[in-house]
């Protein structure tokens, strides 16, 4: 099917200690074999943290982790060395490489994010980590090559956008895109996405979008 669409309400959902997490594919206690993936893009969360809460020291590895705070902020903290506070509208990438463990909390208000992981080209690579902050202008935040934050998957790419409603935009041209409505509405042809739910498109590259809304923010992968 070239274009499905997955409801938010229809996605698995983990809440507990002040999280509350909805995912768009098997993530943790959550498995369904039809649903693991989407070509590199291997875990898709939209998060909602309690202030303060969060999730304590875990490890990654082997794994491009994007992160995009919607609102509140959020504190990230690794073994690399960083630690700092992600406001409203930031986006970080860790590339977790041969392995960092690290800490993400609410800081001290409510907090939402949605955060990516997709599968790098190569394993056991030194991790790094860097942060932007984005505008509401329609950009690519991450990819391979050129962007300001870097994945180490070659031809993929992350990208965001603000519209108002009416406004359009015409998707990446790529074989395989995730569009994510982060808040408001977008017509996806003739399906309308509305805030939590998300499209999986194959060979769908170059087609226009439109906002049904007024402060529609989309997230939308570009995957090879």
């Amino acid at each position: 099917m070239p274009i499905e669409v997955l409801p938010g309400a229809s996605r698995f959902r983990t809440t507990g200690a002040g999280r509350d997490t909805r995912h768009s594919f098997s993530f943790g206690m959550h498995y369904d074999p039809h649903n693991v993936g989407f070509g590199a893009l291997l875990v898709h969360n939209d998060d909602r943290l309690d202030p303060d809460a969060g999730y304590p020291d875990h490890p990654h590895a082997n794994t491009e982790i994007l992160t995009w705070v919607i609102s509140g902020a959020l504190h990230h903290r690794d073994d690399l060395g960083h630690d700092g506070v992600l406001e409203a509208g930031g986006i970080q990438v860790l590339s977790a490489g041969s392995g960092v463990v690290h800490t993400e909390y609410a800081d001290g208000a409510p907090t939402r994010f949605v955060q990516s992981w997709i599968r790098p080209d190569d394993f056991d690579q030194p991790p790094s980590y860097a942060q932007s902050s984005v505008t509401d202008e329609y950009t690519c935040v991450a990819s391979s090559y050129g962007a300001a934050l870097r994945l180490h998957t070659r031809g993929a790419s992350c990208h965001v956008a603000t519209l108002g409603s009416g406004e359009s935009i015409e998707l990446p041209d790529s074989p395989r895109l995730h569009v994510f409505a982060a808040t408001g509405a977008v017509a996806v042809g003739e399906r309308l996405l509305e805030t939590g739910d998300a499209a999986r498109l194959v060979h769908e590259g170059g087609r226009r979008v439109h906002a049904d809304a007024d402060s529609t923010r989309l997230l939308i992968w570009a995957l090879p």
